[in-house]
């Protein structure tokens, strides 16, 4: 989605802030990709995205001198958009910055470039700062948001969700994940990277999604666990039904994709073209 003045800035149609490109305080790295990180197609796959989202991020902290002092952060909501696929053995440049800001939470944009092809996936993450003792949302400190806030005059940052889940009765498919523990990370929670994993394993079925430009996001409810039954349904809303997605999006198909255990949504996807 290309930027306008009548573009939306918020909902799963909105649009990204562009990288602030020259900026001094935003976040430039480059490593390679690895083959762990491909599919079969040699496609920078999303789970792979979402882990380098996460270790750019860990490694801006680290840069930044607040690892100690704020070391927990979950993310509330993913957004990534294939703009066009990142192809094995090409050169990644990963630059992250701050879209917006409240005093315990954020919205991280991250743009992953390919150096050597024309590779491009975007992503916006809402990430919530958490304290240690009492695992709840956390201050952010006052040093840490003057620095965050040198990428955007976004300082009122609330949180919305943009999805709802789907039922069991009207699913078009509905199937097992089986959680494993090295899906587990130091929260005792399934990581975030793996809930990408199951949208992987979903596009797998469509491979013709992956021709076009294309937006995922992900909102999560409540952590999954170890020892839980996972189980994914999916919906798909034809064109011209997709209105309580936002006005924006009726001209399009939107599949979700619901993970629930038992009778509790725990997170919740969309996925459909840009």
């Amino acid at each position: 989605m290309t930027s306008n003045n009548s573009a939306p800035t918020t909902g799963l149609g909105k649009v990204l802030m562009p990288v602030p490109d020259p900026h001094p305080d935003v976040f430039d790295r480059e490593w390679p990709m690895r083959v762990a990180d491909i599919d079969r197609e040699g496609r920078l796959r999303f789970d792979a995205a979402a882990r380098h989202i996460q270790d750019i991020g860990q490694d801006q902290l680290r840069e930044m001198g607040f690892e100690e002092t704020h070391p927990l952060w979950i993310v509330r909501r993913t957004m990534i958009d294939l703009i066009r696929p990142i192809e094995f053995q090409d050169m990644l440049r990963v630059r992250r910055w701050c879209s917006g800001t409240s005093n315990r939470w954020c919205e991280m944009r991250v743009r992953v470039d390919g150096k050597r092809g024309r590779g491009l996936v975007e992503s916006e993450g809402f990430w919530i700062n958490i304290n240690r003792e009492t695992q709840g949302p956390a201050r952010i400190s006052e040093d840490f948001l003057a620095g965050l806030h040198r990428t955007t005059n976004v300082d009122r940052l609330r949180w919305k969700a943009y999805l709802t889940s789907g039922d069991r009765d009207d699913a078009a498919e509905i199937h097992e994940y089986p959680v494993r523990f090295t899906d587990i990370d130091l929260f005792d929670h399934m990581n975030n990277s793996v809930y990408w994993s199951v949208v992987e394993d979903y596009l797998s079925g469509y491979p013709e999604l992956l021709k076009a430009p294309l937006r995922v996001t992900i909102e999560h409810d409540s952590p999954v666990a170890l020892g839980d039954k996972l189980e994914i349904i999916s919906h798909v809303h034809p064109a011209e039904s997709t209105d309580k997605f936002g006005p924006d999006l009726v001209d399009r198909t939107v599949r979700t994709l619901t993970y629930v255990v038992g009778e509790e949504t725990k997170a919740v996807a969309a996925i459909f073209p840009l």
